[in-house]
């Protein structure tokens, strides 16, 4: 059931891909909007749709990064009975699940997310259900907090960690500040500056675009939140191996290449609005190559000993 539910999310993350690369919104919005994608796009250059799409290309990338992580989870440290993974499957299908409530403040209520999340939850529960059953006693959650290794910060693959810890941190950080903004204000400066109009005049178009962008903010924001958190306890509770780095760079480079890359493409190349991920995916890539020989080839590895 858990292999399941990642492999959905990895399949609508690109589902949601595909509908942005062809420039198409699904039929509820078209219904809730009254508005095709063609008609908005008339409006100021078609930046309002761009904008939309970057946050979808964006959220996409993050579905994809979640499930991917998920399928790992499921099949690696769950199955070897690993408590951790079983309470980092809990905690962020609770941030995940529960960031489908942000944006319904706004009046607006994606019956295909709604759908798809009443489908998934049973799963996920199950799932959790039948592992905790199996799982060897305690369970204790305290395991969350217990590095899987003991590594001198300084070296290699310590620093490393470090950059990839510290990559999730501010994903985790990132994702909560687009998460209350989608819910709240729905914009930042930037973001209104590259659309050259303002809320008002966004409302003045249409009455429901605003609450329709708000939607795509909060959902982007949680996703992204989920996805720090899970690839903070991955790296720090996880051993490090072959399977954990792969994952790890399938992850990350989807979502910073989605986060990153849709930007210059629609022409959204504000430096202060892009200083974030670009930091980010600096210190996720040094991460990446720091931890590649340990993590990969096995080199060092003896030196590692177990947390007590």
């Amino acid at each position: 059931m858990l292999l399941f539910t990642g492999l959905c999310l990895v399949l609508s993350g690109l589902f949601a891909l595909f509908l942005s690369a062809t420039g198409h919104f699904l039929p509820h919005d078209v219904q809730f909007l009254g508005m095709s994608p063609e008609q908005l796009c008339a409006i100021n250059e078609c930046r309002v749709v761009h904008f939309m799409m970057h946050d979808r290309v964006s959220f996409g990338g993050a579905l994809v990064a979640i499930g991917s992580l998920y399928l790992w989870l499921a099949e690696f440290p769950l199955r070897h009975g690993d408590a951790w993974a079983w309470w980092l499957f809990l905690v962020s299908g609770v941030l995940g699940f529960s960031s489908f409530l942000a944006y319904l403040g706004y009046g607006y209520l994606d019956t295909w997310h709604g759908v798809a999340t009443l489908v998934l939850l049973p799963c996920f529960v199950l799932g959790l259900a039948r592992a905790f059953a199996v799982l060897p006693r305690p369970v204790d959650p305290r395991c969350l907090i217990r590095s899987a290794v003991k590594v001198p910060w300084r070296s290699p693959i310590g620093v490393g960690r470090a950059c990839l810890l510290a990559t999730a941190l501010g994903m985790v950080a990132g994702g909560i500040t687009i998460l209350a903004v989608g819910a709240t204000s729905v914009f930042v400066p930037q973001d209104l500056a590259y659309m050259g109009l303002d809320a008002d005049a966004l409302r003045a178009i249409n009455p429901r675009l605003v609450p329709l962008i708000a939607h795509d903010r909060a959902g982007f924001g949680g996703g992204v939140a989920t996805c720090g958190v899970l690839m903070f306890f991955a790296v720090w509770c996880g051993r490090p191996s072959r399977s954990l780095w792969q994952v790890l760079c399938v992850a990350g480079t989807v979502g910073f290449a989605t986060a990153i890359g849709v930007h210059p493409v629609i022409g959204y190349t504000d430096l202060f609005h892009l200083a974030p991920a670009v930091a980010g995916g600096v210190f996720f890539t040094a991460g990446l190559i720091l931890t590649f020989k340990p993590m990969v080839r096995g080199e060092s590895l003896k030196a590692l000993s177990s947390s007590p």
